[in-house]
């Protein structure tokens, strides 16, 4: 990993250098339980080029019902943001970039500031904010950036083309491209509307571009290489680590 380039410049350029597209998968953390934390992290890294890890929360209003699941089962296991971030520090460089996924009130509490400062000695190239809107987020923006951080911007298919320009201008590490208007989970067809739509929002970006939201399939996969430069894999891999199943090969499978 380079050093000599900010969090969220390792994480952009993960994606860009990776053969297309760059898989992303998605965890809760301490799902299925705390102990699982570090041994689920390395099997993902070892076969993705990013690792997203989802901080529970008590209403993941953005989250269909496997990863609302594995919220609740990580809280009731006393997982916190805090904890993530003592774990992730006692876990060292897992030789990918991190990007966290919470909704904002967690963060809030932990404090902005120290939450900058934890994450670029954590690895962490980037933040996924889901209920934190363009109109509300430049401190946080900005705090992050001070300290080499990007914060992720979600677009929809639904999202406005003057909207999607300045969504794609001010996104860090790359922009998320959500591939239906809807929750996390489930599968869907790679139609003629999406690739039309992922072009859209690549041609808007100069970051690199990932979807997500109901990929689990290595054709939706195969598909998605001809628009996005990387694919974010969530409800899938909460799955399969709720089954007792190796996430690593299943990642390692979505590319055959």
């Amino acid at each position: 990993m380079n050093t000599s380039l900010t969090g969220a410049e390792r994480l952009q350029s993960a994606i860009i250098d990776a053969p297309k597209p760059a898989l992303l998968p998605f965890f809760t953390a301490g799902h299925p339980g705390k102990e699982d934390f570090h041994s689920t992290l390395s099997n993902l890294a070892d076969a993705a080029e990013a690792v997203e890890i989802g901080v529970p929360f008590s209403d993941p209003m953005a989250d269909g019902v496997t990863i609302q699941r594995a919220s609740e089962a990580a809280l009731a296991n006393g997982v916190s943001l805090d904890w993530i971030l003592r774990e992730l520090k006692a876990h060292g460089d897992p030789g990918v970039p991190l990007v966290l996924m919470s909704y904002y009130n967690p963060l809030l509490a932990y404090g902005i500031e120290k939450l900058a400062e934890s994450c670029a000695e954590r690895h962490v190239g980037g933040l996924i904010v889901p209920d934190l809107p363009w109109e509300e987020c430049d401190r946080v923006r900005q705090l992050l950036l001070g300290h080499g951080i990007g914060l992720v911007q979600m677009v929809t298919p639904a999202t406005p083309a003057e909207r999607l320009r300045t969504l794609c201008r001010g996104s860090g590490g790359f922009v998320y491209a959500v591939t239906v208007t809807g929750v996390t989970g489930g599968e869907r067809r790679v139609s003629e509307e999406m690739t039309t739509y992922m072009q859209r929002v690549s041609a808007c970006s100069v970051l690199p571009v990932c979807a997500g939201f109901g990929v689990r399939s290595a054709a939706q996969v195969r598909t998605l290489a001809d628009v996005a430069d990387g694919v974010i894999v969530g409800s899938a891999v909460v799955d399969c680590l709720e089954r007792g199943e190796d996430a690593g090969d299943f990642l390692r499978s979505l590319r055959a």
